[in-house]
């Protein structure tokens, strides 16, 4: 399955893996089809790393998911940060703590492998 996230800068299209991690991509895409995050703001933007995004407050402290306040991480194995594009959950730096807010990379990412979940590219 593929979605477009519309930017003033112009579409993203993303395709998600919908098979391999089903719980992440339900809410990914119950929150974009719920209107969360329109007008919502890319509020991370690190050079040759990664945009974030998902924040409905902008800070990049704010964001829940459709399970409550946080989800458990789910990853697959075959999924990996191994080049421009992966689009990710961004969480607090501690297991299970997903909520609204994801990354899509700028360039491979290795270090963030089962840190991560990678739900789409």
């Amino acid at each position: 399955m593929s979605l477009s996230i519309h930017t003033n800068y112009g579409d993203i299209k993303i395709e998600l893996f919908c098979y391999e991690v089903p719980k992440t991509c339900k809410n990914f895409l119950a929150l974009c089809a719920s209107g969360y995050y329109d007008n919502t703001k890319f509020h991370k933007n690190i050079k040759g790393f990664a945009i974030q995004g998902g924040d409905p407050t902008n800070t990049g402290k704010g964001g829940q998911s459709i399970y409550g306040k946080y989800f458990e991480d789910e990853f697959d194995s075959t999924l990996k940060h191994d080049k421009r594009g992966i689009v990710s959950m961004a969480n607090k730096g501690k297991p299970n703590t997903n909520g609204s807010q994801f990354f899509i990379t700028y360039s491979r990412q290795p270090h963030l492998n089962g840190i991560y979940p990678v739900f789409g590219k």
